[in-house]
C-alpha cells in the first residue's frame, strides 16, 4: 500500500528542486537584474570595503553564499560576482573563494537536474538504438574529457555545462572534480580583472570583459581544450582502426 500511494507523487517531487529554480531564475532576472551590475558595484564599493574590513570573515562566508545562490539559481551577475571576489579579497584568496562558491552552486543545479530528470533520460539513452546509443557510449567513453572541454571553452554557457552532464549519469565525483579544476582558468582571470578595479573606479571606466578573448589569454585556453580532446581523438581514430 505504501508503494502504491508514495509512486504517482515521486515524479513531481523530483522535479520540484528543478521547478523551484526555474522559477526563481525568472524572477531574479526580472527583479535583480538592476542590483547585481558594475554600476552597483560600483556605487556600494565603499561600504563593502569598509564591511570586509570591519569583519573579514564573515564577508568570506557571506560573498560565498551569495556567489552559491546566484550560481545555483542561475541568476543574473555570475561574472559581477567573480569580480566582486577579486576587488574585495584580491587575486588570491578571492579566486578560491569564487570557484568554491561557483563549484558548490553548479552541484547544487546539477543535482536537482539529475534528480528531476537526468536519471530517466540517461535511462533512455542507455537503452536507445541507433545514432543515439553511439554518441552516448562515445561521451561516456570520454566523460573526463568532455566535462574538462564544456568547461574550459568559453563559448558554452555556464548553465549548460551544468545541466549536460546531468542528462548523461556522470558521476558526481566527476562533475565536482572536472568543474573546480575546468573553471580555473576563466575564474582566476576575471578575478585578477576585479582586483583591478580599484583604479578603474578612479578612472570612471569600465572593466574589458573581453579580455579572456585576448590573445594571451584565449590561446593558452585553446592549448587547454587541445590536450582535453586529445583523448577522444585517439580514441576515435583507435575505433576507426577497429573497423
Amino acid at each position: 500500500m505504501t508503494d502504491m500511494t508514495d509512486a504517482p507523487a515521486n515524479p513531481i517531487l523530483k522535479k520540484l528542486p528543478l521547478i523551484a529554480i526555474i522559477i526563481v531564475a525568472v524572477l531574479g532576472a526580472y527583479f535583480l537584474r538592476d542590483y547585481l551590475t558594475f554600476e552597483a558595484l560600483a556605487e556600494n564599493r565603499e561600504a563593502l570595503i569598509g564591511f570586509r574590513d570591519n569583519n573579514y570573515f564573515l564577508t568570506v562566508l557571506i560573498f560565498i553564499a551569495a556567489y552559491v545562490v546566484i550560481v545555483a539559481f542561475s541568476l543574473p551577475g555570475a561574472t559581477i560576482a567573480t569580480l566582486t571576489g577579486g576587488f574585495l579579497f584580491a587575486t588570491f584568496p578571492g579566486a578560491l573563494f569564487n570557484l568554491i562558491a561557483a563549484t558548490i552552486g553548479a552541484t547544487a543545479i546539477f543535482l536537482a537536474a539529475r534528480w528531476g530528470f537526468g536519471e530517466s533520460l540517461g535511462k533512455k539513452l542507455e537503452n536507445s538504438d541507433g545514432a543515439v546509443k553511439k554518441i552516448k557510449d562515445g561521451i561516456d567513453e570520454n566523460q573526463w574529457s568532455m566535462l574538462f572541454l564544456i568547461r574550459l571553452v568559453p563559448a558554452v554557457p555556464f548553465f549548460l555545462a551544468n545541466l549536460i552532464p546531468s542528462f548523461l549519469e556522470v558521476p558526481l565525483h566527476r562533475f565536482v572534480i572536472s568543474t573546480f579544476i575546468g573553471i580555473i582558468p576563466g575564474s582566476v582571470v576575471y578575478t585578477s580583472v576585479g582586483a583591478g578595479l580599484g583604479e578603474v573606479f578612479a578612472s570612471g571606466e569600465t572593466p574589458n570583459l573581453g579580455i579572456i578573448f585576448e590573445p594571451q589569454i584565449i590561446f593558452p585556453i585553446i592549448g587547454l581544450c587541445v590536450l582535453a580532446a586529445l583523448p577522444i581523438a585517439i580514441n576515435a581514430l583507435r575505433g576507426k582502426k577497429g573497423l
